[in-house]
């Protein structure tokens, strides 16, 4: 079943890449147009889909709603593949949007309401982190304060900020720890 659903996900993507339309690819971090069909943007200080997805799962996690072992089966591989385009960088905006997709079709409506009606912001992703000793970066870094440093200066500066070398200040660093710990979660529920 695992690895069928692997080549699925890997024709999936395969498929995308090579649409016809040569548009350039865009990476993760400005992924956050995706609009989903279930979940609403619209609010003040909403989070984008992809950390709503995320941070809802997790916060199902002891409901009625959890991710039962079945669904984590599948979801898991789902979010392997989105946390390696939000690491390449480089992902085309295709590519990105048929893994959320197909992470909102894995999960069942009962769970998609109850993350709609969670109302995730910012905020909110600022309490996970803390309650779970994570420190997020603020993005407040002053321009050119980086200047004349090394790669592996840089690189400590920016992990110590909670930031990855592709992040903006809508919070890679924190998009990137936050796919890390659902599949954390995920792989927990995998029998």
């Amino acid at each position: 079943m695992k690895s069928t659903l692997i080549v699925l996900l890997l024709l999936a993507l395969s498929l995308s890449a090579c649409s016809g339309e040569a548009t350039p690819a865009q990476a993760l971090n400005n992924s956050d147009s995706y609009l989903s069909p279930n979940l609403d943007t619209s609010y003040e200080g909403a989070l984008a889909v992809r950390n709503q997805l995320s941070l809802g799962t997790l916060e199902l996690d002891g409901t009625p709603n959890a991710i039962t072992p079945e669904q984590a089966e599948i979801l898991l591989p789902l979010w392997q593949a989105l946390l390696s385009t939000q690491k390449s960088g480089t992902a085309a905006q295709a590519e990105v949007s048929a893994l959320l997709e197909q992470i909102e079709s894995s999960l069942q409506s009962e769970q998609l309401v109850a993350i709609r009606g969670m109302q995730l912001t910012q905020s909110d992703m600022q309490a996970w982190a803390a309650a779970s000793g994570v420190t997020l970066g603020s993005g407040g870094g002053v321009p050119g304060q980086g200047q004349g440093l090394s790669p592996e200066e840089r690189a400590t500066r920016q992990a110590q900020e909670g930031r990855t070398p592709n992040s903006t200040a809508g919070g890679g660093g924190a998009a990137t720890t936050l796919l890390s710990a659902v599949i954390d979660y995920l792989d927990g529920l995998v029998p």
